[in-house]
């Protein structure tokens, strides 16, 4: 096993980690994610340094790069002294031909930055649940460094196996409580339901004789909070097109989720095949005074049969 220094306190961190959760104590529950978290950013920072044998690490690492003259009427660019961070670890690595999954550690990276603002839900079980999700990911990485995991990691390798193995009983226990679901929209069966409280995935239907969409209330099994089916339902919507969401955003482009304007929750899907809500099932067709297409922009805030403009003079002229 290597001994360089970026390796050896990728293992450490962790090892620490899963030491933290292990104490099986809530004050303890930050510093496991803090550790694991900052023990999984380095690892990914030793692949990229690997990567590059023949390179300064600091080159490798470095976060942005400035020209300066290099002494023979040329430039060289000079990295600074701040390395890449989370939202920056994927693009390095898909500029070096590298994968990393880095969906797989949105929900450490979301329990992380609420430590870093002093406040956070997380319990034993999100934290349970965050290292599980990581847990391929630390998988992939020990393999791009070809370091064999049991070996470096010893007995922490097995806490986190059975933190995987246990994770995943009561995922799957939680999934198939909604399996008789009749979502009416391909994009909330294929998508995953998170808390709208603490984010776990950890959710279960606590009526499973009803098939409506709207009687699918449920109940977290991490925070333990009760959730509604509508509150369900905007939750998962608005984690599924997070990316979407924010690229639409930054580009000025179309938002795939909206309020919509019949029933009011924000559940109007403009993706792909569908339009329509998820939750009352209205749909946009044509505006019935001017037979305009109806869309997201130009529909009415009061009915989903007219646009704006129609429904403003109808209403004067009543």
């Amino acid at each position: 096993m290597s001994t360089n220094p970026l390796f050896k306190n990728a293992v450490e961190s962790i090892q620490l980690g899963i030491e933290d959760y292990g104490a099986n104590d809530p004050k303890r529950a930050m510093s496991a994610v803090r550790n694991f978290y900052a023990g999984v950013l380095l690892l990914a920072k030793e692949v990229l340094v690997r990567a590059a044998p023949a390179a300064d690490p600091k080159e490798v690492l470095g976060a942005r790069y400035k020209p300066v003259p290099d002494g023979h009427g040329g430039i060289k660019y000079d990295a600074s002294d701040r390395t890449i961070d989370f939202s920056e670890i994927g693009e390095r690595f898909r500029a070096f031909g590298l994968k990393i999954d880095q969906a797989a550690l949105r929900e450490l990276n979301r329990i992380r930055n609420d430590i870093e603002h002093l406040y956070t839900n997380a319990g034993p079980q999100t934290v349970r649940e965050a290292i599980a999700t990581a847990f391929p990911v630390v998988v992939d990485l020990f393999r791009l460094t070809e370091e064999d995991p049991r070996t470096a990691l010893d007995g922490s390798w097995q806490a986190m196996l059975e933190v995987r193995a246990f994770h995943d009983r009561e995922l799957a226990d939680c999934r198939k409580s909604f399996e008789g679901v009749d979502w009416k929209s391909t994009v909330m069966a294929e998508t995953s339901l998170i808390c709208p409280e603490c984010g776990s995935h950890l959710v279960s239907r606590k009526d499973v004789s009803r098939p409506d969409v709207q009687w699918a209330d449920a109940e977290c099994r991490a925070c333990g909070a009760d959730i509604s089916a509508e509150e369900l339902v905007e939750a998962a919507l608005e984690a599924h097109f997070e990316v979407e969401a924010h690229i639409a955003a930054k580009d000025g482009g179309e938002q795939p989720v909206h309020p919509c304007p019949e029933c009011g929750v924000k559940a109007f899907v403009i993706w792909n095949d569908e339009n329509h809500c998820v939750w009352c099932e209205a749909s946009l067709d044509e505006c019935a005074r001017c037979h305009v297409g109806l869309t997201s922009d130009n529909v009415s805030d009061s009915s989903s049969l007219l646009c704006s403009y129609c429904d403003n003079l109808m209403s004067k002229d009543d």
